[in-house]
């Protein structure tokens, strides 16, 4: 029977060192990936005032004159740091681009010359000083957290605790400061456009650290549209299309959304902060032979991360 809700676990289980607590956690996690994907997580290690301090900075970017946001767009990283504006971002498949604009955050190598090569720098807005501190504490918060969720992943899928340890350190993740703004006519804006049009995540695993409004939707097993709604100080993590490829679909990647409630809704922005947790670009994303069987053959060519990676930022018209 397919999932009607997203369940819940409790991050503390995991690093608590209560042995049954910690495996009964591995259960749910994984149980719920291989269902719908998606997980509400608790106590997951952002503080209240870490959450509310990100999205006032959050804010005080997006509130910027146009002009001011401009400046920090590059249209030559195929966006992948600084500013990105309304309209460049389209979901696959879709005609219409997303009602949204964000700023992006990526890696910061230490000790690793040829990967401080392949990573493009990051971009600080000079008008919100605390961006620099803050966007770094933030995304070395949500990589550990992160690290752990995929040691537990590990774990349900019988392999290695540390199998995943070398393939995300100084990986490709991507701290992502999401608005979705506010349309003050609504006559202007186009047929089918939605606040982020339905989607699969590109990479491993994604965490989301909601700010204000609903609106988030998950496809079950059924093609039903399913509500999310984490409380304020929950985090909401969903499988990308890398981790399903590689579990040969047994972790499902899910369709997700967000969107309009109702017309009256768009007429006020919506804050969120997606971290997007790549692996190296040099992964082999093969599917795991524990994963492939006579009922559940192969499904996918073998490829790296990296090529996966440039094929998709193609598909989404970043670059």
């Amino acid at each position: 029977m397919a999932l009607q809700t997203v369940p819940t676990v409790d991050y503390h289980d995991f690093i608590s060192g209560d042995v049954q607590k910690r495996t009964q956690f591995i259960q749910n996690l994984g149980d719920a990936f291989s269902k719908i994907g998606f997980v509400i997580v608790k106590n997951h290690g952002v503080s209240e005032e870490l959450r509310q301090e990100l999205f006032q900075v959050s804010k005080e970017i997006f509130d910027q004159p146009q002009a001011i946001k401009q400046k920090y767009e590059d249209l030559n990283n195929g966006g992948q740091r600084g500013y990105i504006s309304k309209g460049r971002e389209t979901a696959k498949g879709e005609k219409v681009p997303d009602l949204k604009e964000f700023w992006h955050i990526g890696q910061e190598v230490v000790n690793e010359p040829a990967l401080e090569a392949e990573y493009p720098d990051n971009i600080w807005m000079e008008e919100v000083p605390s961006l620099e501190t803050l966007g770094k504490k933030i995304y070395s918060t949500f990589e550990q957290t992160g690290s752990n969720l995929l040691r537990a992943i590990a774990l349900y899928l019988d392999l290695d605790e540390d199998y995943f340890d070398a393939k995300i350190h100084n990986g490709n993740s991507v701290l992502r400061l999401l608005h979705y703004f506010p349309v003050k006519d609504l006559s202007t804006v186009e047929e089918g456009a939605v606040r982020a049009a339905a989607h699969g995540d590109i990479n491993l695993i994604t965490l989301l650290m909601g700010g204000s409004a609903k609106g988030l939707q998950a496809k079950n097993s059924a093609g039903e549209w399913v509500d999310i709604s984490p409380n304020e100080n929950e985090i909401v993590i969903n499988i990308g299309d890398m981790l399903h490829r590689h579990t040969n679909g047994r972790l499902k990647s899910t369709i997700h959304r967000v969107i309009n409630l109702d017309k009256e809704s768009m007429r006020f922005p919506r804050y969120s902060a997606p971290f997007f947790l790549h692996p190296r670009s040099d992964m082999d994303l093969s599917c795991l032979e524990g994963c492939v069987s006579e009922e559940n053959p192969k499904g996918y060519d073998d490829i790296s991360a990296g090529q996966f990676l440039d094929e998709r930022i193609r598909e989404l018209g970043l670059k």
